[in-house]
């Protein structure tokens, strides 16, 4: 006797990209909530263990996000260099950070959901959108626990990591 065992697929989201986006955004929320966290003088300056000062990894943080968006809404993902390096000022940092917000809120609702599973040709490998944009998110939590660490060490209570 043979048995036959058909299958139907449908295509479903598991996450919808407004979803993404508001996980994302609440992400960078706290992010930046710690980068106030941090005393002036010691946001481009304390570290512990070698590791680089928070202010570096917020930068890099949010040059990662920025190249995300420009893939997202130019479909160039070729990585520039900066041509110098970032100002060392939590006003600068933040007027950057900041300045990503919106567009971030108008990039992600408005694009393709089948493009973020094509694979593309981007700074860290052949990938689809979605895993460059859940790299970004899982970056910027890794470098976010080292402020964690960081402002625990100066004496600051950081701010609470539920509250995205």
């Amino acid at each position: 006797m043979t048995s036959t065992h058909m299958t139907t697929t449908t295509s479903s989201s598991v996450l919808s990209l407004d979803a993404l986006r508001a996980h994302w955004q609440g992400h960078r929320a706290l992010t930046r909530r710690v980068i106030e966290a941090f005393p002036e003088d010691q946001l481009f300056s304390f570290s512990v263990g070698g590791m680089r000062p928070f202010g570096e990894l917020a930068w890099e943080m949010s040059g990662v996000s920025a190249y995300n968006l420009t893939g997202l809404t130019t479909d160039d993902w070729s990585w520039h260099e900066p041509e110098t390096a970032p100002p060392q000022s939590r006003a600068a940092l933040l007027a950057a950070w900041d300045a990503l917000t919106p567009a971030l809120d108008a990039a992600l609702p408005a694009a393709d959901p089948d493009w973020f599973t094509r694979p593309q040709d981007m700074a860290w490998g052949t990938m689809p959108p979605l895993d460059s944009v859940l790299y970004a998110i899982d970056n910027e939590i890794h470098h976010r626990g080292q402020g964690y660490v960081y402002l625990r060490a100066l004496g600051i209570e950081p701010p609470a990591f539920f509250e995205r």
